[in-house]
Order: structure tokens, then C-alpha cells, then sequence
């Protein structure tokens, strides 16, 4: 897989591309059911299978300030394009230039003459342009004039509701991880590196990775059946386990992080980068009035964890 992040350099072997255009925030069933349309043209036409996205996220450029809504990490999300066998990422950097670009000069400059696409797929709802004034008919008209085949495709439906990156958040906020999961078609993942904390859980006789959680929406805070990607290192692999997501409140304001503890492992994991999806929700945080009484509901925690992953 390449990545272009310029669209006025690029090279002859990335022109020509059939692309999905969006955010792909999350990648959930909806972006890829647009995907999947994006393959088949370019198996027909013959040609390189693309992603054009932005990065930063057009709404964390507008709105910096705006509380933390993604659902994934820019490297979470290119690991996933990779194991989709996506060919070409173009994932342009969203800049004052790019925002003031009217529709048809994106059309043109970009798509057209910049990275020379040969078919684009958006979603029905797909907007572009200075102001979003562009629409996915507007991008169908643009193409039969500048040259490239546009197909717009319909809006997912599923489980009575919209598939969408907002339904998605809500369910996490919720606690619902597997209704999320049903719109995403996978396990809601948080991926990062492991960083050192303060080895309480060591102590406590559970060991921890830790991991930040800076910049994504945050789900429901509380303690979750996980199975976890260790997805480098001498320890790589797949593991089942428990994570607490907060903030300790055994131990004082902090910020929210996210503690994993593998299942019948030993080793060290700092520095390694871990993909840990979210199966079920199964307590709130809580203070509790010893460490004896905490490490007691870390024992049971675990236990309905394990037998939860047993039946999954």
C-alpha cells in the first residue's frame, strides 16, 4: 500500500485510481459497503483500488477546540485500510487551501488534474467544497464534464437506525460496544502504544498495559471484556482480557486512560503497540472503600470477563 499526502506531486504508477472518498472515520459497514463498490470499478477498468481522505479530520480543523469525536487514530485507520487490501491511500492534508476551494475547482485540481482518479465513489450524503456547497450529484456532473465515472452510493441501513460514525459514538457512550459493533462489522478497537504508568496494578497483582486515549471519543468509562492485538514485538499476538477505561478514582483525578490486563501472560509490553477491542461493558467506574475491596471486584470482573470471551 502507498501513501500520497500531496495531490500536486504524484507519481505516475498512483494515477488512475478507482477511490472511495471520504473521513471513513471508524471504517463501519457504510464506508465499506462504498469500498466495496470502489473495488469492484477498479477490477472492471483494471485499475489501482484507492482511499482519498484528510487529514486532520475537516471537522477537528474547523472546530479545534471541539471535544475529541474520533473513533480511531489516523494509524488505526491505515492499518485497517492495509488489511482491506486497499492499494493507494491519498490521504491529503486539510489546510486553508484545500478548505477554500470552491466544488469544481476540488473536481478539477484535485481529483481531475491532481491525482488523475479515473472513478470516485461517494456516499449519497457525500458533501464537498468551500462550505460543503458541493454535493454528490454536483461531483456526477463534474465527472462527466472533467472526464472521471462518479457512482453515489445508497446509505447503509442496519439494526433500524442509520449505520453512521454518530450512531456509533452514541453507542459507546452508552456502553453499548457490541450494538456499535454491529454497525462497524468489527469489534470497536482502541490502538496504541504501551506507556509506562505507575505499576499499581503490578501491585495489586494485575498487571497492566496502559495506553493513552488522547484525541478519540471517549466510550462509556468502566471495565470491559476485551481481546487484545499485540501487534508487535517478541510478544506479538492474540490474547483475551480485562480493561479498565477512566480515570482511577481509587487514586485521584487523572486524565482518562485506557489499563489492560492479558489473560494468563507474562512479559513486557512497553513500547509495543496494541489494537484492544471493546466486548462488553461490564461495570462503571467506582471508588471503593479498600485495595482489598477493589483487587475482590477485579477478581470478579475477570472472571465474568473470561466467561464472557469463552461464549464469544
Amino acid at each position: 500500500m502507498r501513501i500520497v499526502r500531496d495531490y500536486q506531486f504524484v507519481e505516475p504508477e498512483d494515477r488512475g485510481a478507482s477511490v472511495a472518498i471520504g473521513n471513513f472515520d471508524g471504517v463501519h459497514l457504510g464506508h465499506r459497503a462504498v469500498i466495496d463498490i470502489a473495488r469492484t470499478q477498479a477490477e472492471a477498468i483494471g485499475a489501482p483500488l484507492g482511499i482519498l481522505t484528510f487529514e486532520p479530520h475537516p471537522r477537528e480543523y474547523f472546530a479545534p477546540d471541539a471535544p475529541p469525536f474520533r473513533l480511531m487514530s489516523p494509524a488505526a485507520r491505515t492499518h485497517r485500510f492495509e488489511r482491506m487490501g486497499i492499494e493507494r491511500v491519498f490521504e491529503l492534508n486539510f489546510n486553508a487551501a484545500l478548505a477554500a476551494l470552491e466544488p469544481r475547482a476540488f473536481a478539477d485540481e484535485v481529483i481531475h488534474r491532481g491525482l488523475g482518479l479515473r472513478h470516485a465513489v461517494v456516499g449519497a450524503d457525500f458533501c464537498f467544497g468551500k462550505g460543503r456547497a458541493g454535493t454528490a450529484q454536483d461531483l456526477k456532473a463534474f465527472g462527466e464534464e472533467l472526464g472521471f465515472g462518479v457512482t453515489i452510493a445508497t446509505l447503509l441501513e442496519g439494526a433500524g437506525q442509520r449505520v453512521s460514525s454518530t450512531n456509533i459514538r452514541v453507542a459507546l457512550a452508552e456502553g453499548r460496544p457490541q450494538d456499535a459493533a454491529q454497525m462497524l462489522g468489527h469489534w470497536h478497537r482502541i490502538e496504541g502504544e504501551v506507556i509506562g504508568g505507575e505499576q499499581r496494578g503490578r501491585v495489586l497483582g494485575y498487571p497492566t498495559a496502559n495506553m493513552g486515549i488522547g484525541g478519540l471519543h471517549l466510550p462509556k468509562l468502566g471495565v470491559y471484556a476485551v481481546l487484545v492485538d499485540v501487534l508487535d514485538g517478541p510478544q506479538a499476538g492474540s490474547y483475551q482480557g480485562a480493561a479498565s477505561l477512566g480515570v482511577r478514582p481509587m487514586f485521584g483525578a487523572n486524565a482518562p486512560n485506557l489499563e489492560t490486563h492479558l489473560f494468563d501472560f507474562s512479559g513486557d509490553l512497553y513500547g509495543a503497540t496494541l489494537s484492544v477491542a471493546l466486548v462488553e461493558f461490564l461495570r462503571p467506574e467506582q471508588k471503593f472503600p479498600s485495595l482489598d475491596a477493589l483487587i475482590a471486584q477485579m477478581d470478579r470482573d475477570c472472571d465474568v470477563a473470561r466467561a464472557i470471551l469463552a461464549a464469544t
